[in-house]
């Protein structure tokens, strides 16, 4: 399994927790690691990504596709995401 979408988005996010960009990965991030929880993100939000940014995203649904966001390795970096947005 490829968990470099998840480590690039922490990356993201910890470089500059406040931009819109990182707030809209933070946010995907979030809704795809809540199980059970149907993954209600607005595909809209996706037109509001920069191209790269929105390449992350397509990767991060294919990880949670695979089964990554119940892995260690996810919830370690969510956990930092989380970090980094509160400041």
């Amino acid at each position: 399994m490829d968990f470099t979408p998840i480590h690039e988005t922490l990356a993201r996010i910890e470089q500059d927790p406040r931009s819109g960009q990182s707030l809209l990965l933070y946010a995907l991030v979030k809704t795809l690691a809540i199980p059970q929880g149907g993954h209600n993100y607005l595909l809209a939000k996706l037109k509001e990504m920069e191209p790269d940014t929105r390449q992350l995203a397509y990767g991060l649904m294919e990880l949670m596709a695979q089964g990554g966001y119940v892995k260690e390795e996810w919830q370690l970096a969510e956990a930092k995401m989380d970090r980094a947005i509160r400041g």
